[in-house]
């Protein structure tokens, strides 16, 4: 581990003096549990002027209820979501998927915002700097050539982590706040399928709520694959939320992380609504996967034994909820 860089430390107490703070110094980074940028920092992976503390922002630690939907401020942990009962009694899948992030200090510390805007990750990309030096840097960061495939112009870093996928298969929304004011997308808009620049954000921009829409008699859940059931990233990791009306399908909306370079919505399954779950609705479904994720080895485990554990978690969770749902 290399000593952490000199950085100034700003606090700020609203989202406009956050805005005003990453606007006067362009390379400053926003964070709040910074848990994923600390140990990059600590790698030589950054030299930002400055910090921004996005925790001093009461406004932002709040999860408030409206008529019809949920707002989730950015900074937010995920011990909190894990415990909030009112969001748990009718959003349960948020709080599975906080509960598989990382350990109980992990998610005491990280936030929800921090999750969701987390660092791509690469076996060639997160070393220690001797290390990436002595293999001539990478392409997504200090160097001209993505080593995982060093034909491409594009960087393979890939997306881990939990919370966008569950979020994503429950029609979330993020706001999104800068110097031209606030805006309010899509979270599956947030991402770029690109490991180095995977964020949507214009310089300036922060994210501060996620709203979540009440949806009736719609049932979600986050299934993730890992070596150890504890604190790593994960291999794969799906979430899908489902609704039935009757022996139809009536919503069918699937979502994946630790595949690609962004959390990626499983497109064409439209198809299958108004038909019942099936072994041929899976097959549809597995082929879309096959068709979405792009997978690469990692230090531990094969990209086929990856794709082989994804369509059968997906298929499994799917049959799950099928029969959950009423």
């Amino acid at each position: 581990m290399s000593m952490l860089p000199d950085f100034r430390y700003i606090r700020p107490t609203t989202v406009a003096d956050a805005v005003a703070a990453l606007v006067a110094s362009p390379t400053a980074v926003p964070v709040a549990g910074a848990s994923d940028l600390l140990p990059n920092l600590r790698r030589g992976l950054g030299n930002p002027e400055a910090l921004i503390d996005l925790a001093g922002i009461a406004a932002l630690s709040t999860i408030e209820e409206t008529a019809n939907s949920w707002r989730i401020g950015a900074v937010v942990s995920l011990a909190d979501l894990v415990e909030h009962k009112g969001l748990h009694a009718v959003l349960p899948a948020i709080g599975e998927a906080a509960l598989s992030a990382g350990g109980p200090t992990h998610r005491a510390g990280g936030t929800i915002g921090g999750n969701l805007c987390q660092d791509t990750r690469c076996m060639f990309y997160n070393q220690s700097e001797w290390w990436r030096e002595g293999n001539d840097f990478c392409l997504k960061y200090e160097g001209d050539r993505c080593h995982v495939a060093p034909r491409t112009s594009r960087c393979f870093a890939t997306y881990r982590g939990d919370m966008a996928p569950t979020l994503m298969v429950l029609d979330a929304k993020v706001e999104i706040a800068g110097p031209a004011g606030t805006r309010m997308i899509p979270l599956a808009e947030l991402f770029a399928d690109d490991g180095a620049a995977h964020l949507a954000l214009a310089p300036g921009e922060i994210l501060t709520v996620i709203e979540v829409p009440k949806a009736d008699r719609l049932v979600a859940h986050y299934a993730k694959l890992r070596i150890r059931d504890s604190v790593d990233f994960p291999l794969v990791g799906v979430a899908a939320a489902l609704k039935r009306d009757g022996d139809k399908i009536a919503v069918l909306r699937v979502a994946i992380t630790g595949t690609n370079s962004a959390p990626v919505v499983v497109s064409l399954l439209d198809s299958l609504v108004g038909h019942p779950w099936s072994d041929a609705a899976a097959k549809h479904l597995t082929d879309r996967l096959n068709k979405t994720a792009k997978l690469q080895n990692t230090v531990t485990t094969s990209m086929k034994y990856r794709r082989r554990v994804l369509l059968a978690t997906a298929r499994r969770l799917v049959e799950q909820l099928w029969e959950q749902a009423v």
